[in-house]
């Protein structure tokens, strides 16, 4: 059995459909469906059960999981930059963490998790996923800081030889439209398209870069799965490793080729960046992917302008879609 924490989520509902396509249907979703729409996520997938987050930890804490499990994918947290309960995050993200991972490593199945980009802070110390750097990293949100102490705490436990994290970058695509004000830019700037003709982008208010100008490392959440589903083939591949394009790109270009996956000329107003998030804002991130690629993983990204245009073009402009909501 595989179990999929976070398997209605954005990127879990999109692994279980990778799974699926490889004729992997032993799977246990692990989430909290709540009263968002996150359910539809699951329609169109094939899956062996699900379980409630809490109802899940309380059976692995007390023992009473009895199924062999081959891979636990420990996607599941809150992954909003914005929270600002740090005590909620500490549970949610950090200690559920530590209860997944002693379970895994009790049952001896292998562990994949999700950490995120951002760890990296403002990136001045960097983008590289070399283990020994990671202590000097200073993320900029709490979420991010919650991802950091889980990271720290493997290595400090000596699990990084037995268990993989993944540093997701900016990932966008389908079956995202739960996530509100966390979802990406470019189902937002569709929403915009649409509603007003236009998009609005947040203006530099650093000397260094213009106005749209700021830069980020996005990957379509199709080319996020394959590269996860990497180390599902190779149970010989451990540590931490950076899930990205490696080529960062401009907010403008992400705009631009939104427009033009849309079929309509460019209009974008800049709007300043609101001050609660100005301090934390990221100006610039590149996954340093040496590491990916040493480890055998040869994925080669869609590029920015395909991949927004099939994610607009096959599933936003879609009635079966906005129906269906999958992969």
């Amino acid at each position: 059995m595989i179990i999929v924490t976070g398997g209605s989520g954005f990127i879990g509902s999109a692994l279980i459909a990778g799974l699926n396509a490889k004729g992997v249907s032993d799977i246990l979703i692990v989430d909290i469906l709540g009263k968002d729409e996150k359910w539809k996520n699951l329609r169109n997938l094939s899956f062996a059960d699900y379980l409630e987050a809490d109802d899940f930890l309380d059976i692995i804490t007390a023992g009473r999981f009895a199924l062999p499990v081959d891979t636990v994918f420990h996607l599941g947290a809150c992954s909003s930059t914005t929270e600002t309960d740090a005590s909620f995050l500490i549970r949610n993200n950090f200690e559920y963490s530590k209860a997944v991972a002693a379970f895994a490593l009790d049952k001896k199945a292998r562990l994949i998790y999700a950490s995120s980009a951002a760890t990296y802070g403002d990136g001045a110390k960097g983008f590289s996923d070399d283990e020994s750097k990671l202590s000097q990293l200073q993320p900029l949100n709490m979420y991010g800081w919650s991802k950091q102490m889980f990271d720290l705490w493997v290595i400090s436990n000596g699990m990084l030889k037995k268990i993989v994290g993944l540093k997701y970058f900016n990932v966008f695509g389908p079956n995202e439209y739960h996530k509100a004000d966390m979802a990406s830019f470019v189902l937002k700037g569709f929403q915009q398209i649409k509603q007003t003709g236009k998009v609005r982008l947040f203006k530099s208010h650093n000397p260094a870069y213009k106005d749209g100008a700021q830069m980020r490392d996005f990957l379509y959440v199709k080319d996020a799965v394959d590269m996860t589903l990497f180390f599902l083939d190779n149970k010989k591949s451990a540590g931490i490793f950076n899930i990205g394009a490696g080529t960062p790109r401009t907010w403008l270009d992400l705009a631009n080729a939104l427009f033009a996956a849309v079929g309509v000329d460019p209009n974008i107003e800049f709007i300043d960046t609101p001050s609660a998030i100005r301090d934390k804002y990221q100006y610039f991130t590149q996954a340093d992917i040496t590491k990916l690629r040493k480890a055998g993983c040869d994925k080669q990204p869609t590029t920015l302008e395909i991949a927004v245009k099939d994610y607009v073009q096959n599933y936003l402009q879609t009635d079966s879609y906005l129906s269906s909501n999958n992969i």
